[in-house]
């Protein structure tokens, strides 16, 4: 049973408090202290996670402990990223008590980060002021030959890209002609070398395309495709560059600058090309379809010849024609036979008016046994008309001579 007794035995020695008056009072005493109030703690991280809420809970720890930190949305969304575990930061923030747990926490409002989160944020930085320069605008960006002819190449001699790119364009479009300029990759001196292999390889007469190319590695093995200086010189190529610089997830500032990001180096030289499979899947779909509409054009070019044959026919005067000469040949005949049959009867009319001529021929008489006398060219009918001693012509069938009258 509860001893009452024994509470009031040590009430007479210490105040009592509840859980919550104590950790009230505890986190009362935290916040009067000035350094606690405006501290920077250093730390790796450990346990990050965003809730849905949009605020950021983790903790920093080192070899000796580990302390409690919340970062609230409003503070997170001034990050250009967030810390991941295992990164080295430096948190500023006040330190407080959650009363729920008990807990002393460290409630952040700002966040640097160390090693490679620094190089990130000077990355993130030069990012920012080179994106307000214009030097990412979608608009400077110039579209890539669709069939080069010349391909530059800006990486290591002996690194493995360089084998890789070739093997991509050897593999997908082997017609174009290929310039390496050598350059560092990486390390202090990489820079400037990379600045003079563009220029040098952009020198090339009728250059179609760079390719500017890098294998994985950490953000340090990559930092000097985040140098300005190699930023301004992509931007200040007159041919499309386009950068390919370590593996998917990795992004450097010459990415944002190139004309187009590939993921991976053999990304950048499929990007460049063309695929002769597919030309040659082309071609034979454009023969195909060719071949049809050549069909499609002679059919409907066939159809149109013999509508307007048709309708030419239909149209001609030829019909008129043996038509009409056909009437000129019934004409013809029709005159033709009544042509003979007027010459037949002219003919039969003739050959009476001659036999009526015979009858009345006076020759025909002759012929008969009589004869005509004339006397000075006139027939003599009449005794009368001569006497003795006229000279007669008589003219008998045979012949004509003459006589005396007495």
């Amino acid at each position: 049973m509860f001893n009452r007794s024994l509470v009031m035995q040590f009430s007479l020695f210490s105040s009592i408090l509840s859980v919550g008056e104590l950790t009230s009072h505890l986190r009362r005493v935290v916040e009067a202290d000035d350094i606690l109030a405006d501290v920077w703690v250093q730390g790796e991280v450990s346990n990050a996670g965003r809730y849905a809420s949009g605020h950021f809970y983790f903790s920093l720890k080192d070899a000796n402990a580990s302390l409690r930190c919340v970062m609230w949305k409003g503070q997170v969304a001034r990050l250009s990223r967030l810390p991941r575990d295992g990164e080295a930061v430096y948190a500023h923030g006040h330190i407080s008590v959650y009363d729920a747990r008990g807990e002393v926490q460290l409630y952040v409002d700002e966040i640097e980060l160390r090693g490679a989160g620094a190089l990130w944020q000077e990355f993130e930085q030069l990012k920012q002021r080179l994106e307000r320069e214009g030097l990412f605008a979608p608009e400077r960006k110039r579209p890539l030959p669709k069939y080069p002819k010349r391909i530059g190449i800006v990486t290591s001699r002996s690194g493995a890209v360089l084998q890789d790119i070739r093997h991509i364009l050897e593999r997908r479009y082997p017609l174009p002609q290929v310039f390496l300029a050598p350059t560092a990759v990486q390390g202090a001196d990489a820079p400037l070398q990379i600045i003079a292999a563009l220029r040098a390889v952009e020198r090339v007469p009728n250059l179609d395309v760079i390719i500017l190319a890098r294998g994985g590695g950490s953000i340090e093995d990559l930092w000097a495709f985040n140098d300005e200086r190699v930023a301004r010189a992509i931007v200040a190529t007159r041919v499309p560059i386009v950068c390919g610089v370590g593996h998917e997830t990795d992004f450097t500032i010459a990415d944002f600058c190139a004309d187009l990001r590939a993921p991976t180096p053999t990304a950048a030289a499929q990007f460049c090309t063309p695929d002769q499979n597919e030309l040659r899947a082309n071609l034979l779909l454009c023969e195909r379809r060719l071949h049809r509409c050549i069909r499609e054009n002679l059919r409907d070019s066939r159809h149109r010849y013999v509508r307007d044959v048709r309708a030419l026919q239909r149209l001609s005067p030829r019909a008129e024609i043996e038509n009409r000469r056909q009437n000129l040949d019934d004409l013809i005949h029709d005159a033709t036979r009544l042509l003979k049959r007027r010459v037949e009867i002219q003919r039969a009319q003739l050959s009476g008016s001659q036999r009526q001529l015979n009858a009345l021929n006076p020759l025909a008489t002759l012929e008969r046994g009589y004869a005509i006398v004339r006397k000075d060219d006139q027939v003599i009918t009449n005794p009368a008309q001569v006497a003795t001693a006229d000279q007669l012509k008589i003219r008998v069938r045979e012949g004509e001579f003459s006589a005396r009258v007495e």
